[in-house]
């Protein structure tokens, strides 16, 4: 491995670390989207039946906080049960807010990574094809340094799609299940605003 990164030259290193950076953020995201942490599949059954039996407290708000991102949401519903219906669906709606750029944290740098490494890797084509151009000389082809240019030419190529294609295909599918994620958290939050004012009789 090293001697690749040897005949890569030097134009490897940036994306030897924007692939590091790109797979950390890949683990987190997939540690951190996961269903049942987002939108446990009880809460609001739950919180509904809290609410009915009279029991909302300001240690059950926390709690339900703290819960997940989908507790934050009922929690600030919760926080104004007693407010207006369009007060009630304006705090939800800004707590939703809030929730989804927690989702989408370190999506736009993922995106990044998978649109620049194929420039990196471009670039460090063009450093090889430099490499070529100078092995000639009046004496003629310096063989070592037409092979090293050459080498620095397809490794950073062939590294910068490797690191390009997985960036891009799990940006993609996290930008859908965080899509996904506030789809039903919304569904979830205007159910609840519905019982709680008495339109959907559960």
């Amino acid at each position: 491995m090293f001697a690749i990164i040897q005949s890569a030259g030097w134009p490897i290193w940036p994306l030897l670390i924007a692939s590091v950076i790109g797979l950390s953020l890949i683990i987190e995201r997939l540690i951190y989207l996961r269903r049942r942490r987002i939108l446990p599949p009880q809460l609001l059954s739950e919180v509904i039946r809290v609410y009915q039996r009279g029991k909302v407290t300001s240690e059950v708000i926390d709690e339900l906080e703290q819960n997940s991102p989908l507790g934050q949401v009922l929690a600030a519903g919760l926080r104004n049960v007693d407010a207006p219906r369009e007060v009630m669906k304006e705090s939800i709606q800004e707590a939703g807010q809030g929730t989804a750029h927690k989702l989408e944290r370190f999506l736009t740098s993922l995106g990044t990574i998978a649109s620049l490494a194929p420039l990196m890797g471009l670039f460090g084509t063009v450093i090889g094809m430099i490499e070529i151009f100078a092995s000639q000389d009046a004496a003629g082809i310096n063989p070592a340094q037409l092979a090293h240019g050459i080498s620095i030419a397809l490794y950073n190529t062939g590294f910068g799609l490797a690191i390009a294609m997985p960036a891009l295909v799990f940006y993609r599918h996290f930008r859908a299940l965080v899509d996904s994620f506030l789809m039903d958290m919304e569904q979830q939050a205007v159910k609840f605003v519905d019982i709680v004012h008495g339109v959907r009789e559960q």
